[in-house]
């Protein structure tokens, strides 16, 4: 199977990364490679193929939701003995400004999207789940499917969504 993206690395340059976002650049450039050493989340880089200068970034890891704020539709599945749900949850992705607005985003997103899918045959997980920056993150996920989690501004795409994508 074959992925855009690669597990970040110690040989990745992350020093002249610029999303455009202090946020996301700080978490790059001093924080994904420890989490990564920890297993707090898993980092993947899409590089240059001529440069190797880093394009883009996305994070995974894994999470818990409320059922409470699951709606009904795919709540009343559920054992009522689960308080919580597996989720998978794509914490960060950001693009370099160099890049931004040529469909790194789109590519970025289901390069994710498969990963999580072949995951999720080996851990169980409903679904995928975002916590968008902005509003401008929010219409992007929503563009793809994703739908909101009530009261919560996270937002979330059902694995079975998922998986009719990549069968």
């Amino acid at each position: 199977m074959k992925y855009l993206t690669v597990p970040l690395s110690t040989k990745h340059n992350r020093e002249s990364f610029d999303s455009g976002t202090d946020l996301l650049n700080r978490y790059f450039k001093q924080q994904a490679n420890q989490d990564v050493k920890r297993k707090l989340s898993a980092c993947f880089v899409y590089e240059s193929k001529e440069t190797k200068e880093v394009i883009a970034y996305y994070t995974l890891s894994s999470a818990s939701i409320s059922q409470k704020i699951i709606p009904q539709k795919y709540s009343k599945r559920f054992p009522k003995s689960y308080t919580s749900i597996p989720m998978i949850l794509l914490g960060r992705i950001a693009i370099d400004k160099h890049f931004q607005g040529k469909g790194v985003g789109k590519m970025l997103l289901i390069d994710a999207l498969k990963r999580c899918y072949h995951s999720s045959h080996y851990v169980g997980s409903f679904a995928v789940v975002v916590d968008p920056i902005d509003e401008h993150a929010v219409k992007f996920y929503e563009r793809f499917g994703f739908a909101e989690l009530p009261s919560s501004g996270k937002m979330f795409l059902p694995m079975k969504t998922i998986q009719d994508l990549f069968k």
